[in-house]
């Protein structure tokens, strides 16, 4: 839904490097399958995030179908910056199309190469990139020579290799290609649950000179500073804690009441569809309701159960 703003033509692009040389760590929201989108992305801007993700997006259907555009894109003029878009993609011209299309609207583009999902894999798409750095390598530069806006950044997300000198490698070849930054998710494709290894980004950080971003297991900002602390990054990328309290990064440690009437507000105004209006309430009051409170709340079917549910007990 890209219609809302192509009447002006204008929007208020950021440059979103501008966020990297504050000299403050960056304050991220992860791109998350439905989930970070437009409305979301206003409540956590709020709350002190500093730069939003959309959700993936698979580069070639957005270029081919005006359809898959107008539902998985959608921005506004004013508040939604700055903004990058995340796509998947697996061939260097398809992502340049698709970050044609956004470009006017957007302040960069993330090229999804840590994703483990099987389809993803299967398709060619996410976390399998990291053992083709040539590819990723063209992709980054194919964007960079064909956008002409200098301040469009061009960003890659990726797992770690077990063989961390092959990390740094891809690492490497990228920022030759004229890569913004890099996200690194502490993790490599096979590990799921285990602990996050810090000290592989690290070694990452040491070894390049443009901005790292440390992502992984983030659930409180003290946990952000410890990251920060740990690792030297330059940002940190946080997606499930800032589903559980989107106001994290505004130093609240459980999600404040003030937070969920903004989000009620938000969702309403933007025309939420219900489970998705839903599923983020039972995310943000998972620490603060009780075992009975949530079997009565997350069943709840209806917008107007779910006002009617937090007027009744939270005054909301």
């Amino acid at each position: 839904m890209i219609d809302d703003i192509i009447e002006t033509k204008e929007c208020h692009l950021k440059d979103p490097m501008d966020l990297f040389h504050s000299g403050q760590v960056v304050k991220i929201c992860a791109p998350m399958v439905r989930y970070s989108k437009l409305a979301f992305r206003t409540l956590v801007r709020k709350y002190s995030c500093d730069l939003c993700y959309t959700p993936m997006i698979v580069a070639a259907d957005f270029v081919r179908s005006a359809k898959a555009r107008d539902s998985e894109f959608t921005t506004n003029k004013v508040g939604d910056h700055p903004l990058i878009v995340q796509f998947a993609a697996k061939e260097a011209q398809v992502l340049c199309d698709a970050a044609r299309i956004v470009c006017p609207f957007a302040d960069g583009v993330d090229l999804n190469c840590g994703c483990p999902q099987r389809w993803a894999m299967a398709e060619g798409y996410g976390a399998c990139l990291i053992n083709k750095p040539e590819l990723v390598k063209d992709m980054v530069r194919h964007v960079r020579n064909q956008i002409d806006n200098p301040k469009f950044s061009v960003s890659i997300k990726i797992r770690i290799h077990e063989d961390l000198k092959r990390t740094v490698d891809l690492c490497q070849k990228a920022e030759a290609a004229g890569v913004s930054w890099i996200t690194v998710h502490g993790r490599s494709i096979e590990e799921r649950h285990q602990p996050v290894h810090y000290d592989a980004i690290k070694i990452i950080k040491e070894s390049m000179s443009i901005p790292i971003v440390a992502n992984g297991d983030i659930k409180t900002l003290k946990d952000a500073e410890n990251v920060h602390h740990l690792t030297e990054a330059d940002g940190v990328m946080v997606a499930r804690g800032l589903l559980a309290n989107p106001a994290m990064f505004a130093g609240y440690e459980e999600t404040p009441f003030k937070c969920i009437q903004d989000w009620v507000d938000i969702a309403l105004e933007h025309g939420t569809p219900f489970t998705c209006f839903h599923h983020h309430l039972m995310y943000m009051m998972e620490r603060i309701t009780s075992k009975q409170e949530k079997k009565v709340f997350n069943v709840l079917s209806s917008t107007s159960a779910v006002l009617d549910y937090l007027n009744e007990h939270y005054g909301v």
